[in-house]
């Protein structure tokens, strides 16, 4: 595996003050010929295995604050899809910026192979790039904050090397209630109304009951040990984990254009956990736990889905929030 550098910024200041310089490293594994994952019945319903690795953007600086961890897989996610909308805002206030991906298409983390793959990746970069171990901020859009999670919970079992000093965690638009989820893309294939909704419904409920052994009503306990949050889940079970650790979680309110678009309710979409999960931090004593709504007159995108609530998101107030909770090797 090699280290590519693809590339150097210079940014100045009116008078020609340097103010920061970054570069961009990518090292990835190639994928493996000839496995494919399956994501549906029919016989084409297959991804290729992708490259597992990662791409690590970084202050040119030697010294670097913090590092801000995204899992964001190779093929769908293009290595760094959503993390390199906060490149600039991190690499100004000297965080390194690093992306992983397991060679799993649309990774679930559903098999601890896939967990230990990216303990492996996160272990590799953090080496050879010396990165601070004492800031890290865990980070993760849609399917990305799922797997963030599962990999705190992982790691609080198995407790890996490097020991890293978690400050903070942001999730942004999330499912992470999986029961919801099956329950939502059954009915978008039931009521047949989008065809965009159909076919992640077919995915979603087939990845499901195919890894946690049936649907819900068959194995509701498998889906609740998955789901890191679950409305169905009476014991919060996976709450405890997460208790002492900061939190920022943003949503969309966009129910007027799924009612239109999709005749989704307002149980159809992420939302729910996300306000779900602030809400168990918090009655369980985490009180750095919040939840930022983006309403359709602060959107600052069309798109009505994770990625659109990212992009809406306010990049420089999230840097605040994450340099509000740096310490010191000593504190």
């Amino acid at each position: 595996m090699k280290a590519i550098v693809t590339g150097i910024t210079l940014v100045l200041l009116g008078g020609g003050q340097l103010l920061y310089s970054q570069r961009l490293v990518q090292e990835y594994q190639p994928a493996p010929l000839n496995k494919v994952q399956r994501i549906g019945k029919e016989t084409k319903s297959v991804l290729p295995y992708i490259s597992k690795g990662y791409t690590l953007y970084l202050p040119a600086a030697k010294n670097i604050r913090g590092t801000l961890v995204f899992f964001e897989d190779a093929g769908f996610e293009k290595k760094n899809k959503m993390a390199r909308l906060l490149y600039d805002q991190a690499n100004q206030k000297g965080f390194a910026v690093l992306s992983i991906s397991t060679e799993i298409p649309l990774d679930f983390f559903f098999k601890k192979s896939s967990l230990h793959q990216a303990q492996e990746q996160l272990k590799k970069a953090f080496t050879k790039y010396a990165l601070p171990t004492n800031n890290v901020f865990f980070l993760g859009v849609g399917l990305s904050g799922h797997r963030a999670l599962s990999y705190l919970k992982y790691i609080a079992q198995e407790k890996p090397k490097p020991r890293l000093n978690i400050r903070g965690v942001v999730v942004c638009d999330s499912a992470l209630d999986w029961v919801r989820q099956y329950n939502e893309g059954a009915r978008d294939v039931r009521i047949n109304q989008n065809k965009g909704a159909v076919w992640e419904g077919k995915l979603t409920t087939y990845l499901l009951a195919s890894n946690l052994g049936g649907t819900p009503a068959e194995v509701m306990e498998n889906y609740l040990n998955f789901s890191i949050y679950s409305y169905s889940d009476t014991s919060s079970r996976n709450i405890a984990v997460f208790k002492n650790i900061p939190f920022r979680t943003y949503m969309q309110e966009a129910i007027q254009y799924w009612l239109k678009e999709k005749k989704k309710t307002p149980f159809d979409n992420n939302g729910p956990d996300m306000v779900g999960l602030v809400a168990e931090l918090q009655m369980a004593g985490n009180k750095d736990a919040s939840l930022t709504i983006i309403y359709p007159k602060d959107s600052k995108s069309e798109k009505k889905n994770v990625e659109g609530t990212w992009i809406s998101v306010d990049k420089l107030a999230l840097m605040q929030w994450i340099d509000e909770r740096v310490r010191t090797e000593r504190e």
